[in-house]
């Protein structure tokens, strides 16, 4: 129960918590992106999410609403309503078969991140070990938060469910999990036992990150994320893998589909920005993308 528990709520919250924000150029200062252009006999719409939030800052505007109302699909950056999706993420969460995270730390960083999570989460390495590092700081950042966290992703999924609306996924499983394995463990370990060492300055720049995101300030939410204290290493190296191959493989999922139907499709912030993401790719191929909100 515990592991499924964990790898819910990593599937809720993003797997790309740490990457999708990262290293981007925002547009227009919006979250919300009418689409148009040719071969659409509908306006289709983008929304750039958070991935972790308190309640209280997951703001449903009705111009939101308006847009998903007005389309006749919804897709994330994963498939949420797939009935298989909770398993596989048990399974591809965990470490491979007979190692630990105590077989790559060192014995004084282990013990640090084994008090912080029996502190915070009342369950330590001896339980939560076997997983790999993304789930464990998924599990992490919900502790600097002063909430039980919410969900964009999860929230969409629910206002299409109940209009009766298919929810689909840009991409699978296997190609954001193959994304994050790129950063080598070391580097992803180092940001777990930095936030653990420093906890009141990781919840204090998360807060931040929330704040400049709810002020639709990418800009300067993206030169924040680049210089975390608690990212483990230098990820803009990763940004290829992490963002620009993704976006351009999710390019003829957004066109076909935008074809067929209007569509509602929601993925991390960082994917709206910079000269290869989805917007301007999408400019480049004659569509107009018109900033809403």
């Amino acid at each position: 129960m515990m592991i499924k528990r964990i790898t819910t709520q990593l599937a809720l919250s993003g797997l790309l918590l740490a990457g999708t924000l990262l290293n981007t150029q925002a547009q227009d200062n919006a979250l919300l992106y009418e689409v148009t252009g040719p071969g659409l006999s509908k306006p289709s719409y983008l929304y750039g999410t958070f991935h972790l939030v308190c309640p209280a800052d997951l703001t449903i505007t009705d111009a939101i609403k308006k847009s998903i109302g007005e389309s006749q699909q919804v897709y994330l950056e994963l498939d949420m309503d797939d009935p298989n999706m909770m398993m596989d993420m048990q399974k591809a969460m965990m470490m491979p078969a007979g190692k630990t995270i105590k077989d790559l730390l060192k014995p004084e960083d282990y013990t640090v991140l084994d008090n912080y999570l029996n502190q915070k989460m009342h369950m330590g390495l001896a339980q939560m070990g076997m997983l790999k590092p993304i789930a464990l700081l998924s599990m992490m950042y919900m502790t600097v938060l002063p909430c039980q966290p919410a969900s964009y992703d999860l929230t969409f999924a629910q206002m299409a469910a109940s209009e009766k609306k298919e929810v689909l996924g840009l991409e699978n499983l296997s190609t954001q999990l193959n994304a994050i394995d790129k950063i080598p463990m070391q580097e992803q370990l180092k940001g777990l036992v930095d936030m653990a060492k420093k906890p009141e300055e990781a919840k204090k720049e998360f807060t931040d990150f929330i704040t400049l995101y709810k002020s639709h300030d990418l800009a300067k939410l993206m030169n924040a994320m680049k210089t975390s204290e608690f990212s483990g290493g230098d990820f803009s190296q990763y940004e290829e893998s992490l963002l620009n191959e993704r976006n351009a493989s999710w390019i003829p999922v957004i066109e076909k589909a935008a074809k067929e139907k209007s569509t509602f499709f929601a993925f991390g912030a960082g994917h709206l920005g910079n000269d290869k993401g989805v917007i301007s790719l999408l400019r480049k191929k004659g569509y107009t993308v018109k900033p809403l909100e």
